[in-house]
């Protein structure tokens, strides 16, 4: 069996037509609704490695929440950025897909195919 997450928000159309190429083959991930429960520090840490970013790569520098919190102070430390994400789920740039221990941001949505080789 394989660990496949969907971080996924229902909103986004990006993140629906990711799903939809996921459907299409079969794969049907656990889907988490990430603005309704934010992932943990220690889940964000783990996402990033997957991920291989760094909080700052993945954050959504469009979101009135960026601006408003100075995120795009350089100076601000990961543990900043990290709390910030938590704090602010629609911070988190989506959608992501994990799969055995690897990760993709569906940006464009074609890239979450790269984890079903």
């Amino acid at each position: 069996m394989t660990d496949c997450r969907y971080f996924h928000n229902p909103r986004c159309s990006k993140s629906r037509a990711a799903l939809a190429l996921l459907h299409a083959r079969g794969i049907e991930p656990e889907l988490v609704a990430y603005l309704d429960a934010p992932p943990a520090i220690d889940e964000l840490q783990s996402l990033l490695q997957a991920l291989g970013m760094t909080p700052r790569e993945l954050l959504r520098t469009g979101e009135e929440a960026y601006k408003g919190l100075g995120l795009d102070d350089p100076t601000l430390d990961d543990a900043s950025l990290l709390a910030a994400m938590h704090a602010h789920p629609k911070l988190i740039e989506r959608p992501i897909f994990v799969r055995d221990g690897r990760a993709v941001v569906g940006r464009p949505p074609e890239r979450v195919l790269e984890l079903l080789d």
